[in-house]
């Protein structure tokens, strides 16, 4: 296939292969197909794949490779890549109780758009969303692209805690907060569902290639589902 990509040193152990310079829902199935082939191909050669919105890093034994060795490997891997339908990865919904009480930015997004709560909601929940990486904490996973019609800018003064299950966006991007931990980002809502558990296999319900839609529901379906309200 034509090459679409870029290899680039990062370290001693590590490459870079670029994809991209800008985000783009048409790079999620080409990155979702690199890590899966390369994965399979050159698990004896490879430590860690870590996908993201432009770009796959792939971390390598130095022993076994140098970084011409395994720019060749990658070349020769990426080169008959198949991107085929299922590299969209599957769909998640999920589940979330927009409310003040637990999304205490929802008035600063609807005062900064001139909208109200429910067009909040709305604008929230409309798209379907793809998921580009997971960082910043254990399955926090980086979603877009919200649209310019509810982008955010990311608070001016974070907060010290920010509940697990919160639903936030920042600027064209959405997440839940997998975990207890300080944020920035504008807080919409909250999800009864982990989007952390170490006793699941998969650790995370998401992974970099998925699509993720938002359902609202009410306090009762988010209290049923297990959902908590500290």
């Amino acid at each position: 296939m034509k090459q679409l990509w870029r290899i680039e040193p990062a370290g001693p152990d590590a490459v870079l292969i670029r994809f991209g310079e800008q985000i783009h829902t048409d790079l999620v199935p080409m990155i979702r197909a690199a890590t899966r082939q390369l994965q399979q191909a050159l698990q004896d050669d490879i430590r860690e794949l870590v996908p993201s919105y432009t770009t796959l890093m792939l971390c390598y034994n130095p022993r076994k490779n140098d970084f011409p060795t395994i720019q060749n490997k990658i070349q020769q891997q990426l080169a008959s890549m198949d991107i085929c339908e299922s590299e969209t990865g599957t769909l998640i919904e999920i589940p979330v109780w927009y409310h003040p009480d637990v999304g205490p930015d929802l008035q600063r997004v609807a005062d900064y758009h001139q909208i109200s709560i429910d067009d909040v909601i709305h604008r929230h929940t409309a798209p379907l969303y793809h998921v580009f990486a997971i960082g910043f904490a254990p399955g926090f996973a980086y979603m877009g692209n919200v649209s310019s019609q509810l982008a955010t800018p990311r608070l001016t003064t974070p907060r010290t805690q920010v509940a697990a299950g919160s639903v936030a966006i920042a600027e064209q991007q959405t997440a839940v907060y997998p975990i207890s931990s300080p944020g920035g980002w504008n807080i919409l809502g909250r999800t009864a569902m982990k989007m952390f558990d170490r006793q699941n296999p998969r650790l995370c319900p998401v992974r970099p290639g998925d699509s993720v839609k938002f359902i609202a529901v009410s306090k009762d379906d988010f209290l049923l589902a297990g959902g908590q309200l500290e």
